[in-house]
């Protein structure tokens, strides 16, 4: 008998069962791939020339500035690649984002900045200009221009972007790509401004200026919240068309004026030491704000995630326990370290292989349907030690599991089985952890402490650097 996966406990957005981007064929069929493509490879044209000319000046700083920031952007990468855990995102369609930000978005905006200067400057004066300037064309030039690459990735892979979420990884990267390319510019034109011939001392602060200081708060965070707005544009489809309009013309919106308060001199305490003031007056309540949205939304897919393994039934596939542990990341973390004390390293990569598993299942589950059947026993082939009996002994579910609709569903069905085979014949059946406030706690005054320590150091860098 065949049914409809029951529905999760949460509300998500709806998912589309086959990604455009998973066929390249459909892709080449759409206008916007092909407009997406030759404004990248226009941008990619720009930014290399600028580059051979910068090389041809400066040698050395040049290569420097392309290493810090390029070493700078790995991390990001990272974390951002990682939002999403649940469903990660095709590597072509992030590596787009990135491009769009770090090629077309920045070769849109230095002639479109260069523009609004010239025309506060005619239309006003000079003066305001030069206060003003940045405030008034960052925003509105720079922000439009990323927006528009997270526009084009909904265009040319729509079902990608199945969930709020998507879109604030999509627009982070946009913002990353952009944030990356700017900071070798200004990087490079500061070494022109010091007049010092080929000195790397300029880039080395404009590294710790720009990366580090105004990096948490800068284009990622920006991209991130445009990218929320457009993303619930796209899947919200529950949703009237004006609600979904208007939350992502507000998302675009609060965007461009967290950016302008950051490039105005409002609030700026001015001095050398203001530098710090203006951080955490200007920087931190954005950074916070945005580190929230991101939070809600990462629980809202977990929850609905763990809504379609739950809805199984199978304490084979996820106990009640794991699907608390696998829709949160420090807890997973967790999972694996209290693996690793019980059973070394084979007990931790048992448990990262069975949450990797759990995850693709329910992702799949969300795609397909499920009809009862007889419990499948895991394939003695792939692991020996994951016999039936094994099995059994996780706890007592029940003695009829789902059959999963759809090949991929029941490959991960299987692969789960035989994970947790592994697991049994390690003597470590769940793939959770005890429950701990105070290292959570730890955790936190961890963070603050190593935040604070590394902006005094850069801060004693910066006045070490300007006082050579």
């Amino acid at each position: 008998m065949t049914q409809t996966l029951p529905t999760a406990p949460r509300r998500r957005e709806p998912v589309h069962p086959t990604p455009e981007w998973a066929h390249p064929g459909k892709s080449l069929l759409l206008p916007a791939f092909w407009v997406v493509l030759m404004l990248i490879a226009g941008g990619a044209v720009r930014v290399a020339l600028f580059v051979r000319d910068s090389f041809a000046a400066y040698p050395t700083a040049t290569l420097l500035a392309l290493v810090l920031f390029g070493l700078y952007a790995v991390p990001f990468c990272v974390f951002v690649a990682a939002l999403d855990y649940l469903e990660r995102e095709p590597p072509l369609l992030l590596a787009t984002a990135f491009a769009w930000g770090g090629l077309v978005a920045t070769s849109i905006s230095i002639r479109g900045n260069a523009a609004v200067h010239n025309l506060v400057a005619k239309l006003a004066s000079p003066g305001l200009a030069a206060e003003w300037g940045s405030a008034l064309a960052g925003p509105t030039v720079e922000e439009i221009a990323k927006a528009l690459g997270i526009v084009a990735i909904v265009l040319v892979a729509r079902a990608q972007v199945n969930s709020v979420l998507d879109g604030v990884v999509y627009g982070s990267l946009v913002g990353l790509g952009f944030q990356v390319v700017e900071d070798v510019v200004y990087a490079v034109n500061a070494v022109a401004v010091a007049g010092r011939g080929d000195q790397v001392a300029p880039v080395i602060a404009t590294f710790l200026l720009r990366g580090f200081l105004a990096g948490l708060w800068s284009h990622t965070l920006f991209g991130a919240l445009a990218g929320a707005g457009i993303g619930y544009l796209a899947v919200r489809t529950d949703r009237s068309l004006l609600v979904r309009v208007t939350v992502a013309v507000l998302s675009v919106l609060g965007a461009m004026a967290i950016h302008f308060l950051w490039n105005s001199p409002l609030l700026s305490l001015g001095g050398g030491a203001g530098i710090f003031g203006d951080l955490f007056v200007k920087g931190i309540p954005p950074l916070l704000m945005i580190l929230l949205l991101v939070r809600g939304v990462r629980h809202r897919e977990a929850d609905y995630y763990m809504g379609q393994l739950a809805a199984l039934g199978d304490r084979r596939i996820a106990t009640e326990d794991e699907l608390r542990v696998l829709g949160h990341g420090h807890l997973r973390a967790g999972a694996r370290r209290y693996a690793y004390g019980r059973g070394g390293v084979k007990a931790r990569r048992a448990v990262r292989r069975l949450q990797r598993a759990q995850a693709r299942l329910a992702v799949e589950l969300s795609r397909g349907v499920v009809r009862s059947g007889p419990a499948p026993a895991p394939d003695p082939a792939a692991a020996p030690t994951a016999s039936a009996v094994g099995v059994a002994r996780v706890a007592d579910g029940p003695t009829c599991a789902p059959i999963l609709g759809g090949s991929h569903a029941v490959r991960w069905r299987d692969r789960v089985l035989v994970e947790r085979g592994r697991m049994l014949a390690l003597g470590h059946p769940e793939a959770t952890a005890p429950l701990s406030h105070n290292g959570s706690i730890r955790r936190i005054l961890g963070g603050i402490a190593v935040f604070l320590a590394a902006m005094i150091v850069v801060g004693l860098s910066l006045i070490a650097l300007g006082a050579s």
